[in-house]
């Protein structure tokens, strides 16, 4: 059916590979670890493919830049190169007033909310800052920053009809 792909490992790295697939949390590392291990064992390139849904090029890429990428670590041979793309110039500006701003309480600002939430912190840097800025640009900053929020609950919870007796009371009263 499918070409087998010449794969030489080390035991060491096979164990090291296969360490990766319990402990490793980055996906694309571990389908790679997989593939090789695979391999390896003598499957077909044909069933590596199907079995992850990857092209023959991909694998054959993953098994390139392994065996190029020689005096790195294993988990360094499987991982991507750097992707620069745009730098974050907005977040950083966001970092920058999130702690001052997270200071203050929102209703001495002329806010009605106690809390602060995404949108009030976006109107808020809006019309004080000048910063234009989405929602998740300002969650990925608190993400960042360490900060854990839940949205605001506008709905009050009903008290249950039989809440006294959850009490240990009398329903008669």
């Amino acid at each position: 059916m499918g070409r087998r792909s010449e794969v030489t490992l080390t035991e060491k790295e096979c164990q090291a590979l296969k360490g990766l697939l319990k402990k490793e949390r980055n996906a694309r590392i571990v389908k790679r670890a997989q593939a090789l291990l695979w391999l390896r064992a003598g499957e077909q390139v044909g069933e590596v493919v199907q079995r992850l849904g990857v092209t023959r090029q991909t694998i054959r890429n993953w098994v390139k830049r392994y065996q190029e990428r020689e005096g790195m670590s294993v988990k360094e041979r499987l991982a991507d190169r750097p992707h620069p793309g745009r730098p974050a110039k907005k977040r950083a500006a966001v970092r920058a007033l999130l702690a001052q701003t997270l200071a203050q309480d929102p209703r001495a600002l002329g806010y009605a909310s106690p809390v602060w939430t995404t949108r009030l912190l976006q109107h808020y840097w809006e019309r004080h800052h000048h910063l234009q800025l989405s929602r998740r640009t300002i969650r990925r900053a608190l993400r960042q920053e360490g900060y854990r929020y839940k949205r605001p609950r506008y709905v009050l919870a009903r008290r249950s009809s039989t809440w006294r007796q959850a009490k240990g009371g009398s329903s008669g009263d």
